[in-house]
């Protein structure tokens, strides 16, 4: 009999699996978050974390506006862009106001792995890259990070060099001090391509690996080297490079490991999954055992699929940025996000839950959006997820 295709997000719902895309009746609440499955792992999955820029100047200690740099789209601009659509910015703001409701959301999933992709310099080097969007954040405001608790940031992107090796060096120095960890950059090569590891007090080891891609803006040169700091890069996708990527997977792997592979990777804008990214992320599920693949660098949440029982998250949106007032994306509703609580089995690492909170960024603060706006998304969602088809 002809195989039937799966639901619009491209997955089978079966045995144990349960998924909640559609937003509470009151438009917000914990009671929105599915109660986690017995045997099993929750993770938190967030896509790009932007804390610099506007964001930054919300405190009482931040960076001034790069004055001296031609190509530098200044703070004030998207402070103004803000306030022309909600009204004027109040500051300086307490660290984990940005936040709004989302430190109670976490309190309340009781995970085991927050996760999200730094997008941010942590530093106060002035050596910033030849590129009009830099971004970094003054030390002074480490806790405004600290505020949502994360485990491990991933570093590979397209913005953690954005002032220089010695911001880079910084940040590390910085989250290491603050107990966070990291995936996907080092001091050298070696350091680099070593997973981030969190061994459960009863369970399976989670281990995270990062990579950063050209197509998501990451530099050649950005790549780290025996005597270098820099990311763990990603040139292309074809078989030597997709090859390297699972000799690095493997090289780590233990019996019973969930293994994460986290990738910056494609435009900021998405009409469509792009077809070698589906490729890269079933065959690192097929090849190399991944469990789960947790995509960013779009700005907006964009489609997801199950392959052979495992999640992938092709982008998961910007989480917090100072975008939310730029007209030229209107059409993505860029203001809106989402937070991801995805609940892995615990001897198989297949999909057990997932349950998308939406959220919505109003003068660089998280809040829930309308019942309205929170159907828009997760119905775009949707419309953006591949179709698979249930012998696949």
């Amino acid at each position: 009999m002809r195989n039937q295709p799966t639901n619009q997000l491209g997955w089978k719902q079966s045995g144990d699996f349960r998924c909640r895309l559609r937003p509470s009746p009151l438009g917000g609440g914990l009671s929105v978050i599915l109660s986690k499955p017995a045997e099993s792992v929750r993770l938190f999955l967030a896509g790009d974390v932007m804390l610099g820029r506007a964001i930054d100047q919300l405190f009482i200690r931040h960076h001034p506006d790069i004055l001296d740099k031609d190509d530098y789209k200044p703070a004030w601009l998207y402070q103004h862009l803000s306030e022309a659509i909600h009204g004027a910015l109040s500051r300086p703001v307490a660290y984990a106001s940005i936040w709004g409701p989302l430190p109670e959301l976490l309190d309340a999933a009781d995970t085991d792995l927050r996760l999200l992709n730094l997008e941010t310099a942590i530093t106060t080097s002035d050596d910033w890259a030849v590129k009009p969007c830099v971004f970094r954040m003054h030390p002074a405001n480490m806790p405004c990070l600290s505020a949502i608790g994360p485990d491990c940031c991933t570093l590979a992107n397209n913005h953690v060099l954005d002032f220089g090796r010695a911001g880079l060096i910084e940040t590390l120095d910085l989250l290491r001090h603050a107990g966070i960890g990291q995936a996907g950059a080092g001091l050298d090569i070696d350091e680099v391509v070593q997973p981030f590891v969190r061994n459960l007090p009863s369970g399976p080891r989670l281990v995270i690996h990062a990579w950063g891609a050209r197509d998501g803006g990451v530099f050649p040169d950005w790549q780290a080297a025996t005597d270098r700091p820099g990311v763990n890069y990603l040139p292309d996708y074809n078989a030597d490079a997709v090859d390297r990527m699972i000799e690095q997977v493997r090289a780590f792997q233990q019996p019973g490991d969930i293994t994460i592979a986290s990738l910056h990777w494609g435009a900021n804008w998405v009409r469509k999954i792009p077809e070698e990214h589906r490729r890269l992320a079933r065959t690192l599920i097929d090849s190399a055992s991944v469990d789960l693949i947790h995509g960013h660098s779009s700005h907006h949440p964009i489609g997801m699929e199950v392959h052979r029982g495992k999640l992938v998250l092709y982008g998961c949106g910007d989480l917090i940025n100072d975008y939310e007032g730029i007209v030229n994306h209107r059409r993505w509703r860029h203001d809106l996000t989402a937070a991801y609580f995805v609940d892995l089995d615990t001897d198989s690492g297949d999909l057990r839950g997932l349950t998308l909170r939406t959220l919505q960024r109003r003068q660089f603060r998280l809040g829930y959006p309308s019942p309205d706006d929170a159907l828009w998304l997760t119905t775009r969602i949707g419309q953006l997820s591949p179709r698979s088809h249930a012998g696949e």
